[in-house]
């Protein structure tokens, strides 16, 4: 940095050095200004220097991403103790593991409203600053990008053709895949080689890459065990991964109406967890709206807190435990109220 500053000091004192004849002017000037792109190329080339100014692959370096990640799920994510436990674990150790066997694959369940985009999302954000706008973090919507049955081979070529080409720029490239619920069943597999234990496929290594799916399907299942501990008497925190996590895998692979109805992914254990996001209560709808106003930068007023939250609607229909649609509509309602 020094050396580019003075290099470009040089440049603007070139009038006042003419008096000296010994070197002529052009040659100075050409000296000077190769000096200061000497300087210019070895800023450049550094890459903690390139990289606070232009966005590159894997911009936050492993253990401050897994702190980033750590610290906005602890803040902003709520009634999810098994969520923000093993997302943070599994990309945590991961981004540590210098020798990954493969890529990291995640599968977030539960109902709208529980918080899996909003997980991919802060996962996105903690390694890289642009976060969903980074051009290394790819999100698919299953009814957007791939609505037609009958072009399905054509989505499969596209979808391949897509993760080999960015994975090959960058190998810690995120892929999001949304309304894993409404895609076309065996589409997903067609990504299954990038998935899998290879060390290499046509010279590219995918075992640095991400892939972190969402869906609706299995949240029956989910909501089912959570309200088998409640009526048991026991809170949801008692609530283990190992409770849900066989039964939710199942029940996803034996959905006809889900992407991963009988799919390899799952058969070949390419899915390194199945995350179940548990309905939220009432007190966790509370959270949402006093987060939400805070983050609009009102005064928290626990009336209107109060009122929002008492607008959603509760099942089962007659113990009225959980908010059917989570804190999904939070943000409209406040509208109203601001």
């Amino acid at each position: 940095m020094k050396l580019l500053r003075a290099a470009l000091g040089l440049v603007l004192l070139l009038p006042l050095l003419r008096p000296a004849n010994a070197v002529e002017p052009i040659s100075l000037g050409l000296a000077i200004a190769g000096a200061a792109a000497s300087a210019l190329t070895g800023f450049i080339s550094y890459p903690r220097l390139y990289c606070y100014f232009r966005e590159c692959c894997l911009q936050r370096q492993d253990q401050r991403a897994a702190a980033a990640l750590q610290e906005n799920l602890d803040k902003k994510l709520f009634g999810q103790h098994l969520v923000n436990k093993v997302v943070v674990k599994a990309v945590k150790g991961f981004l540590n593991n210098t020798n990954a066997k493969k890529p990291l694959a995640l599968s977030l369940h539960g109902w709208t409203g529980t918080g899996k985009n909003f997980v991919g999302r802060i996962v996105a954000e903690s390694i890289y600053k642009r976060g969903l706008r980074s051009k290394y973090v790819h999100q698919f919507v299953a009814t957007l990008h791939f609505p037609h049955a009958h072009s399905i081979n054509i989505y499969k070529d596209q979808l391949q053709s897509w993760i080999r080409g960015n994975v090959s720029i960058c190998p810690r490239s995120l892929f999001i895949f949304d309304e894993m619920d409404k895609m076309h069943a065996g589409l997903i597999d067609s990504i299954k080689p990038f998935l899998d234990y290879y060390e290499l496929l046509d010279g590219v290594s995918y075992r640095q890459a991400i892939f972190i799916f969402l869906s609706n399907a299995g949240a029956e299942k989910i909501t089912e065990v959570a309200l088998d501990f409640w009526r048991n008497g026991r809170t949801r925190e008692d609530i283990q991964l190992t409770d849900i996590q066989n039964a939710l895998s199942v029940s996803v692979f034996n959905n006809k109406n889900s992407g991963f109805w009988h799919s390899t992914l799952i058969d070949r254990n390419l899915i390194d967890y199945f995350v179940p996001f548990l309905p939220l209560e009432y007190k966790h709808v509370k959270m949402c709206v006093r987060v939400e106003i805070e983050s609009r930068g009102y005064a928290v007023d626990e009336d209107i807190l109060t009122r929002i939250a008492n607008e959603m609607t509760y099942f089962p229909r007659e113990e009225r435990i959980y908010s059917d649609k989570g804190c999904k509509t939070v943000d409209a309602k406040l509208d109203y109220y601001f």
